[in-house]
C-alpha cells in the first residue's frame, strides 16, 4: 500500500508533466499562429502593394528594377520576373519550378489569387515561406512578384531568453520542490501522530490523545479522534466496572448456594435445619435468576438497532394489570396503590416493554417506601404525549445521587444489603425502554420524603 506522501508526490509530478506538455504545445501553437501567420500576412500585404505599381501590359525592366530596389530597406527578399522560370537565377537556392508553380497554382495565379508556399531549405537550415503575387493583364500571366523569408526557429527567437528561462525554471522547480517537501512533511506530521495514536489504542492504550495544532480539516479530525478516544476509554472503564460488579453480584449468591449445598450433601446441617437452608438456597437462586433476567432485558434494550413496533394500547388497563402483578409485594408492607387514570387515554407503545417500565418503577417505589404508606399512579395528557406519574412516600434520593441513578448497578445507599436492595439495574432498563418509545422521563425526589417519577409516552394520533 502506497504512502499518502508518495501519492501526493506522484500527483504533483503528473501535474508538472502536464504543465510542461501544455506549455510545449502552447509555444508551438503561438509560433504558428503569431509568428508564421504574421510573417505570411506581412509578405502578402507588401506583395500586393508592390503589385499596384504594375499598370498592365508587358512587365518592363524598369518595373523589375523598381521592385528589386525594395530589397534595400526590407528584411523580406523580393523579386519580379517576367517568366517564373527566371527565379532560379534570382534566388540564392535551388527552385523546382514544377513544384513551385504547378497546374493548380498557375490557375490560381491566372485568377489573380495569391499563392503561398512553405518548405525546408538546407542552405538556410530553416523553413522558407514564400508568396507569389501574379501580374496579369487580360487573363494572361505577364509576370510574378516573388517574396520569400527564412523563418526563424523558436530557439532563435529567444536564444538568450530561453537559457535564462530554463535556468529560472530549474531554480523555481528546486524551490517549489523544497517547499512541497516541507509542506507534505507539515501535513503528514499530525496524520502520522494520529496513526501512531490509533495503533497504540488498538493495542489497548486508551489514554492516548493527539495534540490539536490547527483549525483545518486535520485539526477537526484530531479533535474528533480525541473525543472518540475519550468515549472509548470511558466505555472501557464502564465495561470493566460492569463486569466486576456483575461478578461481585453473582459471586455472593453462588457462594451461598455452593456452600450450603455442599453442607447438606456432606450431612453437616441437622435435618431440622435443612428446610430453612434449602429456602435460603432457593432465595439466592431466585436472586441470580432475577439478576440474569434484568441483564438480558438491559442488553436487549441497549442493542436494538431498529425502532420497536408500537401499537395502540389502553393505558388504564395496562397499569391495572401491572399493579395486580405487584400486589403481593405491596401487601407484605401493608401498602396501597392508588390509580387515577382516565379510560380514554390510548398510548402508542409496546405492551411488554411498557409493562417492564411500570413494573420496575412500582417495585422500586414499594421497595424503598415505609410500611403503611401509599403509592399514587396518575396520568394526564400533555399535547400529543401523556404524563404518567408514580409517586411514593419513601426514603427519597439525595440530590447528589440523582444524576447517577440510571447508571448500571448504582445504589443510593451502598450499605444496604442485597436482600433488601435491588440490583441497581432497574432504572437503567427504564431509561433504555423509554428511549425506545421515543419518550422522556425525569425524577423529582426529596430525601426522606419521597420520590415522583414522570414518564412522557406518545399517545395515538387522531386522524
Amino acid at each position: 500500500m502506497k504512502k499518502l506522501s508518495t501519492r501526493i508526490w506522484a500527483m504533483i509530478l503528473i501535474f508538472l508533466t502536464l504543465t510542461v506538455l501544455f506549455m510545449y504545445i502552447l509555444t508551438h501553437f503561438l509560433y504558428e499562429r503569431l509568428y508564421v501567420k504574421d510573417a505570411e500576412q506581412s509578405m502578402i500585404e507588401v506583395g500586393e502593394k508592390l503589385a499596384t505599381i504594375y499598370e498592365g501590359g508587358k512587365v518592363t525592366d524598369e518595373l523589375i528594377a523598381q521592385i528589386d530596389n525594395y530589397n534595400n530597406y526590407s528584411n523580406v527578399s523580393v523579386f519580379a520576373v517576367k517568366n517564373p522560370r527566371e527565379l532560379s537565377a534570382c534566388v540564392p537556392f535551388d527552385i523546382d519550378y514544377k513544384t513551385l508553380i504547378g497546374a493548380e497554382e498557375r490557375q490560381q495565379l491566372l485568377q489573380e489569387q495569391t499563392v503561398t508556399k512553405m518548405g525546408y531549405e538546407e542552405r538556410f537550415d530553416r523553413q522558407i515561406i514564400s508568396v507569389i503575387i501574379p501580374l496579369t493583364d487580360q487573363n494572361r500571366l505577364e509576370g510574378i512578384i516573388y517574396l520569400y523569408f527564412p523563418l526563424a526557429k523558436i530557439s532563435e527567437l529567444a536564444s538568450k531568453e530561453v537559457i535564462f528561462l530554463l535556468g529560472s525554471a530549474a531554480v523555481f522547480l528546486i524551490i517549489v520542490g523544497f517547499g512541497i517537501y516541507k509542506g507534505i512533511g507539515h501535513i503528514m506530521k499530525p496524520l502520522n501522530a494520529l496513526q501512531n495514536a490509533a495503533e497504540k489504542m488498538a493495542e489497548g492504550n486508551y489514554e492516548m490523545r493527539v495534540q490539536v495544532t490547527s483549525k483545518d480539516e486535520i485539526g477537526k479530525l484530531s479533535k474528533t479522534f480525541n473525543k472518540m478516544a475519550t468515549a472509548i476509554q470511558e466505555n472501557d472503564e464502564l465495561q470493566k466496572s460492569f463486569l466486576a460488579t456483575v461478578s461481585h453480584e453473582l459471586r455472593t449468591p453462588i457462594s451461598y448456594v455452593k456452600g450450603y449445598g455442599e453442607a447438606i450433601q456432606e450431612g453437616l446441617i441437622p435435618e431440622q435445619e435443612q428446610h430453612e437452608t434449602i429456602s435460603l438456597i432457593v432465595r439466592e437462586a431466585n436472586r441470580m435468576e432475577k439478576l440474569t433476567n434484568e441483564l438480558l432485558q438491559l442488553s436487549r434494550a441497549t442493542n436494538l438497532s431498529e425502532p420497536i413496533a408500537l401499537f395502540p394500547l389502553p393505558l388504564a388497563e395496562t397499569i391495572r394489570e401491572v399493579v395486580l402483578l405487584t400486589e403481593q409485594q405491596a401487601l407484605k408492607k401493608d401498602m396501597k396503590v392508588n390509580i387515577d387514570v382516565s379510560e380514554d387515554i390510548i398510548v402508542n407503545a409496546d405492551e411488554e416493554k411498557l409493562k417492564q417500565i411500570l413494573i420496575n418503577l412500582i417495585e422500586n417505589a414499594i421497595r424503598y417506601s415505609n410500611k403503611n404508606t401509599s403509592i399514587e399512579i396518575t396520568a394526564k395528557t400533555n399535547g400529543r404525549f401523556v404524563n404518567i406519574q408514580i409517586q411514593d412516600h419513601g426514603i427519597g434520593i439525595p440530590a447528589e445521587d440523582l444524576p447517577h441513578v440510571t447508571e448500571r448497578f448504582y445504589r443510593v445507599n451502598k450499605a444496604r444489603s442485597r436482600s433488601d436492595g435491588g440490583s441497581g439495574l432497574g432504572l437503567s432498563i427504564v431509561d433504555q425502554l423509554v428511549k425506545l418509545h421515543e419518550g422522556t422521563w425525569q425524577i423529582e425526589s426529596e430525601f426522606k420524603k419521597g420520590t415522583t417519577i414522570t414518564i412522557q409516552i406518545p399517545m395515538v394520533e387522531e386522524f
